[in-house]
């Protein structure tokens, strides 16, 4: 079973008033494990970026100018994910940006049911509690140190680990469970997932990390929020 683990990053939270998408992450797991195979692009929003906005993704105007724009790589993202499920934390955002960038397009449409929603499956798994990433990261104890700002890629990496634990781990499907007691009877306890002992390998290549790095040191300098105490 393919799907794919999605997420976006825009110029702020309504793409009828004219906020765009302006990166893309998506990786591809293969009957619940990575594949290695991934799509990233950073999108020119054909508009400026607002300050609070930049803030939670530090991507600028500068950075952005010259990338290629939806309508170059809407048709080539839709060929990579295809008929799979998108697994995407609070799927209702980014369903609908992609659909308004499709829609401008005059491309077809995401289906609503095609996505899986990361944000309720934990929210009813953990009622009342945090269902954050950062917080789903504490709770499985993943890794996520490296998530200083909003990055499509890197959030889509480490919400695939999320998913597996909200799953079950790497073999959801075995609801595996221990008896103990008399023959008259005993009690089950039910197994449950254990932290990863090590996360997995980032796929980000050293040239992504690079720029990365670059736009950071161009656009906040010393003024990064996660430099200051």
């Amino acid at each position: 079973m393919r799907e794919i683990v999605l997420d976006t990053e825009t110029t702020g939270f309504d793409p009828q008033s004219g906020d765009r998408i302006v990166e893309i992450g998506a990786v591809e797991l293969m009957g619940h494990m990575a594949t290695g195979k991934t799509f990233h692009e950073y999108i020119d929003p054909e508009r400026g970026m607002p300050d609070e906005a930049f803030q939670v993704h530090g991507l600028g105007d500068d950075f952005l100018r010259g990338k290629p724009k939806f309508a170059e790589i809407g048709q080539k993202f839709l060929d990579f994910i295809g008929d799979s499920k998108l697994i995407i934390h609070n799927a209702a955002f980014d369903i609908k940006f992609l659909n308004a960038e499709l829609k401008w397009m005059n491309l077809p449409e995401i289906p609503w049911e095609q996505a899986v929603d990361t944000l309720a499956i934990a929210r009813k798994k953990f009622p009342g509690s945090p269902a954050s990433l950062d917080a789903l990261c504490r709770r499985f104890g993943i890794d996520n140190a490296s998530r200083t700002l909003h990055g499509a890629l890197l959030d889509s990496e480490i919400l695939a680990e999320v998913y597996l634990e909200l799953i079950g781990g790497r073999q959801p499907d075995f609801g595996l469970a221990t008896s103990s007691g008399s023959q008259n009877g005993g009690s089950d306890v039910a197994w449950t997932p254990k932290p990863r002992p090590a996360p997995l390998a980032s796929r980000l290549t050293e040239a992504e990390a690079a720029t990365h790095d670059a736009f950071v040191a161009k656009e906040l300098g010393d003024a990064a929020l996660w430099l200051k105490s």
